[in-house]
């Protein structure tokens, strides 16, 4: 048998400690849902902007909506400015998420330029202001994303997450890298194990998980309280029925056979369409698709093929002829 885990954020039990990490571009609401029908504890939505949450930007919206079947969700924000993330927090709060999560991780040179995202790593005060702050002004349970520091000068994944800890936060997800690895070289479990050794609120470990032994050797490794998933769920909702299978009965189900990766393929372009309509939710498919079908046979080609692919239908056609 397998370990059955939970994972305890706030007053917020979830169910597999297995976490689909925020991912711009990737967890919109289609790919949630793909996800959460595969067993992933908890969805984190993808990046929204604090600033232009308070300027009504048209386009932020549409990152904001929801669906009651993807609960438990968490609704991450950036920005630098204590006050602008709080009133914007407390603005939003009666939307249907669960947890809301601060962004001080993304290594993106426009956020960084600005202040924000592994910014902030290199301001321990203004951390604890904006997370102190934005305690105060939710319900809600507060968590927040970091690295592992901001370079190799500057490590100190411990030193936030204990001023994350002390402003009020209920749970602080590391990334095994700093800022300026990107997602390039190895992320450094160790990082993960030494911020979990230095405070008592649940710590997710994130980096480097593809498969699901990985995900056991960093709970195992570090003693993190879950794992998120980002890259390593990219075109692979799958990890997580995986998971949770191995949790429940300790046996890991096989990989998925070509029909089962074209119809999560098709099934997915049609919740694109239903959710964004036919123009963008196909083109968006197609970087989904590659990431599908990365490895087969064939896929060289058929990733060139797919960008001429604008309607469903010749979606569907190109899938059926290339994946037999």
């Amino acid at each position: 048998m397998g370990e059955r885990r939970q994972l305890k954020i706030g007053d917020l039990t979830i169910e597999h400690p297995y976490v689909l990490a925020p991912m711009a571009g990737v967890t919109d609401l289609p790919f949630r849902l793909l996800c959460k029908e595969q067993g992933a504890g908890l969805l984190c939505m993808e990046m929204v902007s604090a600033k232009a949450l308070q300027y009504r930007n048209r386009n932020t919206k549409a990152l904001l909506s929801i669906h009651p079947e993807e609960y438990p969700v968490s609704l991450q924000l950036f920005g630098s400015e204590p006050e602008v993330i709080s009133e914007q927090a407390k603005a939003i709060e009666e939307l249907p998420f669960q947890l809301l999560d601060i962004n001080m991780g993304c290594p993106v040179p426009k956020v960084v330029k600005n202040g924000e995202g592994s910014a902030l790593m290199k301001q321990p005060r203004l951390v604890h202001e904006i997370v102190s702050r934005t305690v105060k002004a939710i319900r809600k349970p507060v968590t927040v994303k970091i690295r592992k520091g901001f370079d190799d000068t500057c490590v100190n994944a411990v030193e936030i997450a204990r001023i994350i800890e002390d402003a009020g936060a209920a749970a602080v997800a590391v990334h095994g890298r700093t800022r300026e690895q990107y997602y390039s070289g190895k992320a450094d479990w160790d990082i993960i194990r030494q911020v979990k050794e230095a405070v008592s609120i649940p710590v997710i470990g994130n980096g480097d998980v593809t498969c699901v032994q990985d995900a056991l050797r960093m709970m195992e490794e570090t003693g993190c309280d879950g794992v998120m998933i980002g890259r390593g769920a990219r075109g692979n909702p799958w990890i997580f029925r995986e998971l949770k299978c191995y949790d429940e009965t300790g046996q890991i189900p096989p990989r998925p056979v070509i029909g089962e990766i074209r119809e999560m393929m098709l099934r997915h372009a049609r919740l694109q369409v239903e959710y964004k309509g036919e123009y963008t939710g196909i083109r968006e498919m197609r970087s989904h698709v590659s990431w599908y079908t990365r490895g087969l046979r064939g896929s060289a080609r058929l990733r060139e093929e797919i960008n001429q692919v604008e309607t469903y239908g010749e979606l569907e056609a190109l899938l059926h002829e290339r994946l037999v």
